[in-house]
């Protein structure tokens, strides 16, 4: 009799738990990707304007496919083996056209450990990428697995199968011209789709989001990048993290953040400003709609500043 009792609060009880609002621990792990149209054939993916949680499982990237007479081809595949299966459901809402190419933008985990559910076709990186890859991609996994947990499940480090090489392929209708940079990590890829326009930037282009800077070869290549970007004839500019737009503003916003960045780094270490007192420093009222601007300016100072300091250390 005591225990029927019992047994039937306990009932009750876990009943009323899993009915209570916001109980992230009742909801299956779905990425729920929606391909937007943004130009013809072209699907973008957009990530969410915040950094890695179990919240959002990593989908904080920008990912997309072209749609072509002879198949898909793919611009980076997310942050999971989960996300990768996602991206591929995706495609198959828009077209039945096998995945014939993917790109890897740089060796960063949020945009190649997808690549796993895109081991049947030819997935590209340039030599640099593959070799960063080969040598951090392990450690970067590990990572992504204690900072989004559960949906990493599965997830195996996939490493490009050919090396990209050539600065021109044409699949299908689409004529595609590669731009090898370095300013984000050492190794970058960016990709134009010379048939509608749209340019791909991956990281070398962050727009309302903060960029991050753990390996930048330095801010002054970075800037000479964006430059060689804003050079290249297009449509629409994809981000790596942010929204698409027709004009000039993600670039625009981009090098005036580098160059306050540049200047802000240069000036504290002139000062002889500590790490700490710079973290807290005011920020340019230009980015006050930047996400994540403060933790990352934080681990960007963090990444950067004992260089600027060693320069000045340097000319005394």
């Amino acid at each position: 009799m005591l225990h029927s009792h019992f047994s039937r609060i306990f009932k009750a009880f876990a009943l009323l738990i899993l009915m209570l609002p916001g109980q992230s621990w009742a909801a299956p792990l779905s990425y729920d990707l929606k391909p937007q149209l943004i130009a013809e054939d072209t699907y973008l993916l957009q990530g969410r304007l915040e950094d890695f949680s179990r919240g959002n499982g990593g989908n904080i990237v920008n990912t997309a496919f072209i749609v072509t007479r002879d198949g898909v081809v793919v611009f980076d595949t997310g942050p999971s083996f989960r996300y990768g299966k996602a991206m591929r459901q995706a495609i198959a809402q828009v077209t039945d056209q096998p995945v014939l190419h993917v790109f890897n933008s740089h060796h960063h985990p949020d945009h190649f450990l997808g690549n796993q559910a895109f081991a049947d076709g030819t997935i590209w990186a340039l030599p640099d990428t593959g070799r960063l890859m080969a040598e951090q991609g392990g450690a970067f996994s590990d990572n992504m697995y204690r900072l989004v947990g559960d949906w990493m499940r599965a997830t195996e480090m996939q490493l490009p199968n050919r090396p990209l090489q050539v600065d021109r392929l044409q699949v299908g209708e689409h004529r595609l011209r590669f731009f090898p940079m370095t300013g984000h990590t050492g190794a970058d890829l960016v990709m134009l789709d010379e048939t509608t326009g749209v340019l791909f930037a991956g990281d070398m282009v962050f727009y309302q989001r903060a960029l991050t800077t753990p390996q930048t070869p330095g801010l002054a290549v970075w800037l000479r990048d964006l430059d060689a970007i804003a050079a290249i004839p297009h449509r629409l500019l994809v981000p790596g993290h942010g929204p698409a737009v027709p004009d000039g503003s993600a670039i625009g916003q981009m090098g005036d953040y580098l160059r306050w960045l540049d200047l802000t780094l240069r000036s504290a270490a002139e000062r002889g400003m500590s790490m700490t007192e710079l973290m807290k420093i005011p920020f340019d009222a230009r980015f006050a709609e930047v996400a994540l601007r403060r933790h990352e300016f934080i681990r960007t100072v963090a990444h950067l500043y004992p260089r600027y300091e060693e320069a000045v250390f340097q000319k005394q």
